[in-house]
């Protein structure tokens, strides 16, 4: 009797602990599919994998899950948009497809003049660049916009007023006519 009381106390301990292990493998479970997946069914149907077959849907879940949680996926895709940034950025030789670096005013593959140097700084300039903006010097071979007056703004009354009475209305008086020069037949 005293032994069987033991064994007794012994499988519910075990029993005890069982129950907790299970529910606590529900629980973790659920934690890293929700990790792994925004999808709520696919949460819930791995934990009642795990909650019906215990260690086989376990092992099961383990072998289904996906390979990276949903933070590892977003740190990937931030590698690959800065592998992919890096690779836009290099400059390559228009004539012979060599890399250059930026500060190349001439490919020393091919020779093919890539940028100007300014006659002030001594920087190298784009092309298509007509000043330089380091300076503010005029760069010689470059497009030069051509100049265009300003026209300054009509004042806000004038753009507001719009019909003829009251744009007289603003301006002031009219001055009178000059009155008719007497003919000389009066005289």
């Amino acid at each position: 009797m005293d032994l069987t009381n033991v064994l007794l106390g012994c499988l519910a301990g075990l029993g005890a602990m069982t129950a907790a292990f299970w529910l606590a493998l529900i629980i973790w479970t659920f934690r890293d599919m929700r990790a792994r997946s925004r999808d709520i069914f696919a949460q819930i149907l791995a934990a009642l994998l795990v909650a019906v077959l215990f260690l086989p849907g376990w092992i099961i879940y383990w072998m289904l899950r996906p390979k990276e949680t949903l933070a590892e996926a977003y740190e990937r895709s931030l590698e690959e948009e800065a592998l992919l940034q890096g690779i836009e950025e290099v400059l390559v030789c228009p004539g012979c497809g060599t890399r250059v670096q930026g500060e190349f005013v001439v490919c020393p593959t091919c020779h093919t003049k890539l940028k100007k140097p300014c006659q002030s700084c001594g920087r190298a300039l784009n092309l298509r660049w007509g000043v330089c903006p380091y300076c503010g010097a005029p760069a010689l071979g470059g497009m030069q916009l051509p100049a265009q007056s300003v026209q300054p703004p009509l004042p806000a009354a004038e753009t507001t007023l719009a019909t003829p009475v009251l744009r007289r209305a603003q301006r002031g008086p009219v001055p009178d006519p000059e009155p008719p020069a007497e003919s000389q037949a009066d005289s």
